[in-house]
């Protein structure tokens, strides 16, 4: 019997990178996005080169019962979910007075909200079977507080320390949870940004060694990841206090983002996650995001 995989954001980036390595991996896969046809495509796809079950459910996470309209949909489908990858998610940019009040509604909704809501319904079964394990993307930005990208990052701070908490709660009872806090990956989420400006620091990789070393990270009962040498490192040097002076120097790092026009258009593509934060190394005061 094969384990069914759950991945939000699945129609692009690295949602899309998660359905095709975990199919090849031999489980059977749900994948959840606003983009029906982008998603019956990849499904085709990957039933036809690896032999599996995709399941297409369209579904836009920024509404607020997304997260039960999900899980009303696998139970009506005879579904169960095995591993939930939590990939779903935008970010906006620019000064706080200037980005729409809706615009950052949603990305609470998707981001937060519906991470938290699915997480919800499908960990008791999990726990109830006595395996499981969830998988949520954050990002770099969630090591700091992050000036012009102030809702992203403390919606990628809450995905950080949601997830160790959790991975504390259930270690012991057969669920593992990880958290993996990706720099700048080459994806939607800066076609729905508006600008490429919010790769702060100038540098991407790709989906594929993000979600390759995400899933190897998760074999291995990692609590969180910060994939890539450098990206590990300035996670991992980045100080964490005083918080005011880690702030003014993220201040430093992101106003680049500043001095470019912000084009997101208003019905962004929401569902194809995120790349991004800029790490805050105390060494490189002038400038980025994920």
């Amino acid at each position: 019997m094969h384990s069914t995989a759950l991945i939000t954001g699945a129609s692009s980036g690295l949602g899309a990178e998660f359905a095709a390595q975990l199919a090849a991996q031999g489980h059977d896969v749900v994948l959840v996005a606003r983009s029906g046809d982008r998603l019956a495509a990849l499904a085709e796809r990957l039933t036809s080169e690896h032999g599996i079950r995709a399941h297409v459910l369209v579904r836009d996470l920024a509404e607020p019962d997304a997260g039960r309209r999900v899980a009303e949909e696998l139970a009506a489908r005879e579904l169960s979910v095995d591993l939930l990858v939590n990939n779903a998610g935008f970010g906006t940019c620019g000064r706080f007075e200037e980005i729409s009040g809706a615009r950052d509604h949603d990305q609470l909704m998707v981001n937060v909200v519906a991470l938290v809501d699915l997480t919800h319904e499908l960990l008791p079964g999990m726990v109830e079977r006595g395996h499981g394990a969830v998988v949520n993307v954050a990002s770099n930005a969630a090591f700091q507080p992050s000036p012009y990208f102030a809702v992203y990052g403390a919606a990628k701070a809450f995905v950080l320390n949601f997830g160790l908490a959790l991975r504390q709660e259930y270690r012991r009872r057969g669920i593992r949870v990880l958290t993996v806090c990706p720099g700048p990956v080459e994806t939607g989420f800066f076609d729905a940004i508006g600008t490429r400006r919010a790769a702060v620091t100038g540098s991407m990789t790709t989906p594929e060694p993000v979600v390759r070393a995400t899933l190897r990270a998760l074999k291995r009962d990692r609590g969180y990841l910060a994939p890539g040498f450098g990206n590990a490192l300035t996670a991992h040097l980045t100080p964490r206090r005083p918080r005011t002076l880690v702030a003014a120097i993220a201040e430093r790092v992101t106003r680049g983002v500043l001095a470019a026009p912000i084009n997101a258009p208003v019905n962004a593509p929401i569902n194809a996650q995120d790349a991004p934060q800029a790490p805050v190394a105390p060494s490189t005061l002038p400038e980025r995001a994920a």
